[in-house]
């Protein structure tokens, strides 16, 4: 029997599937599979693996997996043969039922493991967006302040400028500018002291309101 379900599924023809005349002789298999008659089991199978294999396909859509899926099916049906109730329908409807939801029921563990490994690798890749996303504020801000600095810069006189340059951003002592400049050193104390305060009170002007 094992190896009687595990041989893929075939779509019969038209002419070979189970006619209306059939329906008793399914009920009987049916009946003969409850009680463990693996011939009839192979009858009954051979009899419905086909429409079994075409619903099943249809809604997966994959041969594969519609092959794996009927295999389940009739593993179910030799299993639970005995609770089919003739009264409650005939054997093909009651067999495509258990088909029907086996191959729906696959699609849905499909789609809920692939949202798990989306889920998991959003969980994954966050610290890494996080990241990027910290580097790109620092970067914007670091770009803000220079602008505004720039605009500060930009308010001061040519002299102020030059000793500010020099010493803050081109590493000179005072004296050292001074000497650059050939300007007395107390004037270039007075012109950095001048420019450091008309850049404190620009830049406290151009500060935005919700970082004041």
């Amino acid at each position: 029997m094992t190896a009687l379900i595990d041989r893929p599924a075939t779509r019969p023809p038209a002419d070979q599937a189970p006619a209306d005349g059939g329906r008793a002789a399914l009920r009987t298999l049916a009946a003969r599979v409850a009680h463990g008659d693996e011939r009839a089991f192979e009858e009954l199978y051979g009899a419905t693996a086909g429409a079994v294999l075409g619903l099943v396909l249809r809604v997966l859509r994959d041969r594969a997996q519609a092959e794996e899926v009927t295999q389940e099916v009739f593993w179910q049906v030799w299993r639970e043969a005995a609770r089919y109730r003739p009264e409650r329908g005939e054997v093909l409807p009651w067999v495509l039922t258990l088909a029907h939801r086996r191959a729906v029921d696959r699609v849905r563990s499909a789609q809920a493991a692939a949202d798990r490994d989306r889920t998991a690798a959003l969980r994954a890749y966050t610290p890494v967006f996080d990241e990027v996303a910290d580097q790109v504020e620092r970067d914007l801000e670091r770009d803000r302040e220079r602008e505004r600095l720039r605009r500060a810069l930009a308010t001061l006189t040519d002299v102020q400028r030059e000793c500010l340059l020099l010493v803050y951003f081109g590493g000179r002592t005072q004296a050292q500018a001074a000497q650059d400049l050939g300007a007395p050193l107390g004037t270039v104390k007075t012109r950095i002291r001048d420019a450091l305060l008309r850049l404190r009170a620009q830049l406290a002007a151009d500060t935005p309101a919700h970082q004041a």
